[in-house]
């Protein structure tokens, strides 16, 4: 093993010509821990929000990046065996300790999920944050239902795009939204029925559709669009609010009988690697390799196009997940 890493390294907040790519020394992993060698990557909107700043609980010089997908490189404590296919997630990753944006990274064995598959890494790289965030959007988030409506606030993102695919496995009806008509076609790509061009206010339109509102929601958008999602939403039917694609995530004078519609209940997500049973990601990469689910990506980068990469997710131009391929 080489003792040194290529990794994008953040010193302090800034624009994406802040990300500096850099040779660090290779992690020390202790019992408890697991070196990866990083073969994939997923960009996060988390990360943007590192970059701007807007992050809470992080010290510079850090490595960024919530998730990676590779092999294991060591494990001191063997409890998974050199050359295993893990992904990993959260935990503190790129904000607390140095996250998955090299060619290595050493993270808690608790938060590592052991898969096998013959997809291509880039395929892979695209899956932890996305499948958990959107796995546990609708079992934790809204308990969602065979049969039950869902609408998709934030529909062309990567998570977004996630939801449509796990909702059409679980016999769902898709409701999404996109600022842009021309991504229309990408979202029926992945099971959407119904694709709503979002002004600000879709309530009406599902209403078009469905008179007493659907019975799941999930807000990708943030605080801006909130309301609307909520007015979309049938009595005793559930809002998620998971994202927050407008970098805007509080509720300022929060006045519950005012803002909430009568019987409509609002819940949250915001989860762990611990909320991803490994069986669930096994029979969701198994889908995909049979044909019948689909990961949705926009864009694959070299490492050494990460400002490129970051530039691409600050301007909200992809439709789907946009991933780094280290090879």
């Amino acid at each position: 093993m080489p003792r040194t890493m290529r990794a994008v390294v953040l010193d302090a907040p800034g624009p994406p010509s802040s990300l500096a790519l850099r040779d660090l020394p290779i992690p020390q992993p202790r019992p408890g821990e697991v070196l990866i060698r990083v073969h994939a990557f997923g960009l996060n909107r988390s990360e943007l929000h590192t970059r701007l700043g807007l992050a809470e609980g992080v010290t510079f010089p850090r490595v960024l990046g919530i998730e990676a997908t590779g092999e294991v490189a060591e494990c001191p404590g063997g409890e998974l065996a050199p050359g295993q296919q893990v992904m990993t997630m959260m935990g503190g990753m790129g904000r607390t300790f140095d996250g998955g944006y090299a060619e290595y990274t050493c993270v808690p064995v608790a938060q590592v999920l052991a898969f096998a598959s013959d997809l291509p890494w880039s395929t892979l790289g695209a899956v932890p944050e996305m499948l958990q965030t959107a796995y546990g959007s609708l079992s934790v988030g809204l308990d969602a239902r065979p049969g039950q409506f869902i609408l998709v606030r934030g529909g062309t993102s990567s998570v977004g795009m996630a939801t449509a695919v796990l909702a059409q496995q679980r016999g769902m009806t898709v409701l999404s939204t996109t600022r842009n008509p021309a991504k229309a076609d990408a979202l029926h790509a992945v099971g959407v029925d119904h694709v709503l061009i979002d002004d600000g206010a879709v309530a009406p339109r599902v209403r078009e559709i469905l008179p007493d509102g659907v019975d799941t929601a999930l807000e990708l958008v943030g605080t801006p669009t909130l309301p609307d999602t909520l007015r979309a939403t049938r009595v005793h039917g559930v809002v998620c609010f998971t994202g927050m694609l407008s970098d805007e995530w509080i509720v300022k004078d929060f006045y519950p009988i005012g803002y909430l519609p009568n019987g409509v209940r609002l819940t949250a997500y915001g989860g762990e690697a611990s909320d991803l049973p490994a069986a669930v990601l096994q029979e969701f990469l198994d889908a995909v390799a049979a044909g019948t689910a689909t990961v949705p990506i926009d864009r694959v980068y070299g490492l050494d196009a990460i400002v490129e990469a970051h530039t691409a997710m600050e301007q909200g131009t992809a439709t789907g997940k946009l991933v780094v391929a280290l090879g």
